[in-house]
């Protein structure tokens, strides 16, 4: 597939488009729990 065709998910979605919202849209679900993780043990100290 060359990078002038775009894909597209079965009802329509432009997977590259989503792609490229995601890695704008901060912090994933994952990263807050880490975060929150780490700031909970800091003030446990």
């Amino acid at each position: 597939m060359s990078s002038s065709q775009k894909r597209f998910t079965k009802v329509g979605t432009d997977i590259e488009e989503v792609k490229r919202l995601n890695s704008q849209s901060g912090l994933s679900y994952n990263e807050i729990k880490i975060l929150l993780a780490q700031q909970y043990l800091k003030q446990k100290k």
